[in-house]
């Protein structure tokens, strides 16, 4: 991976989670989108029986520096990649299903300004922002939202996904899981189980994509540096070991990494838009994206970026966001059709551990403090986590 930088953006021509897709894709007899990862070539996961996928959502590089590098995982560490730009669930989960960047597949934040339907709303869930609503009672098909094709579909393997109960039939995992055979956990071990179970379901060659979100839930309510995550985390990581041994003999290879990472913000760092004179009524829709990297819909580009930066000096970089997308932020590859409204004007690139955020009717008034998104080291570096079982 090239050496940091300041922003952290990441690297595409092979040193991202955009590449590792790409590599098991090649590796599983499909056809990537991308260059694939330098740490895992794809000859490397083609002579194996199994390629078994481990995302847990929220799991930093740093922090398993940090805090295990002689655990489960740790010990069997074999590089630090990036994740996507925002490094954020709604993006880099979206390239782990479709082999896509975020410029290709449009979902660019948490919240997103989607015209099809009028409104801002989150993208993950389908909800408008505020009311909470189906996007479907807006006329809005799934259809009219998620456009990037499951990677599933294209593969020469048998797909199987292993997810959380709760998002396992929603429009967004139904949609990007194709023709991939769904199986829902509600549990660690029902995770264990039923990675195991796919494994040994035929003779055939597989890929199991599995997705553990708790740790980020977490990280979120608690801080990514909070017992409750460290907790959560050892349990994630005995988890991982028994995983391994279960799949002893089945000539597999288990490939663990992340979304994203996290970093910890204080109410001190936590801005709200109420709070800057003038900026809220300059806006056209409410605030989109993430607390860490907001997309601005305004009125006057030019006085909104005056007055943005007046207020928040260094704490932030105040650019238009087709910058960001000419510089290559969100990638390479075809852009997204509506790619323009989904970034929109102007662009709140918070720096340091400081996030923004608005508030819309029917929002509860409640800040996480593990937050990701940004260009930390913390938030973009991912683990990148390879053994033969």
């Amino acid at each position: 991976m090239n050496p940091p930088s300041f922003p952290m953006l990441p690297d595409y021509r092979g040193g991202s989670l955009v590449n590792l897709i790409a590599s098991i894709v090649e590796g599983c007899a499909g056809r990537p989108m991308h260059p694939a990862l330098r740490a895992l070539p794809a000859s490397e996961l083609a002579a194996a029986r199994n390629v078994v996928l481990l995302i847990i959502d929220g799991l930093g590089e740093r922090y398993l520096e940090r805090r295990a590098r002689d655990g489960e995982l740790g010990r069997r560490r074999r590089a630090a990649i990036t994740s996507t730009f925002p490094s954020t669930t709604a993006s880099a989960i979206t390239t782990s299903y479709t082999g896509c960047t975020p410029l290709e597949h449009g979902l660019t934040g948490w919240f997103t300004y989607f015209g099809a339907a009028g409104c801002v709303a989150a993208a993950l869930p389908f909800r408008s922002r505020g009311e909470n609503v189906s996007l479907r009672l807006r006329g809005v098909a799934p259809s009219n939202v998620y456009v990037a094709p499951s990677l599933f579909d294209s593969l020469g393997v048998r797909p199987i996904v292993v997810t959380d109960r709760k998002i396992v039939d929603s429009d967004y995992n139904v949609h990007h899981c194709g023709r991939a055979e769904r199986r829902a956990c509600d549990t660690l071990e029902g995770l264990v189980a039923e990675c195991e179970a796919a494994v040994k379901s035929g003779p055939e060659r597989k890929l199991v994509y599995a997705y553990w979100p708790q740790y980020d839930t977490l990280s979120h309510k608690h801080g990514a540096e909070s017992a409750a995550a460290a907790d959560h985390f050892a349990q994630v990581d005995e988890a991982f070991g028994r995983l391994l041994a279960r799949l002893a003999g089945t000539e597999s290879i288990v490939v663990a990494t992340a979304d994203h990472g996290f970093i910890d913000v204080t109410p001190e760092e936590s801005l709200a838009l109420e709070d800057a004179p003038g900026l809220a009524a300059m806006l056209r829709f409410p605030l989109c994206g993430e607390r860490r990297v907001a997309y601005c819909h305004v009125h006057s580009e030019k006085e909104f970026i005056l007055r943005a930066k007046d207020w928040l000096g260094e704490r932030a970089d105040v650019r238009p966001s087709r910058e960001l997308l000419a510089e290559g932020w969100f990638g390479p590859g075809t852009p997204h059709p509506a790619i323009a409204e989904r970034i929109g004007d102007v662009a709140l690139v918070m720096r340091g551990h400081y996030t923004v955020k608005d508030w819309t009717p029917g929002e509860p008034r409640h800040l996480h403090i593990g937050n990701h998104g940004g260009t930390s080291e913390d938030e973009m570096m991912i683990p990148l986590i390879v053994e033969e079982a």
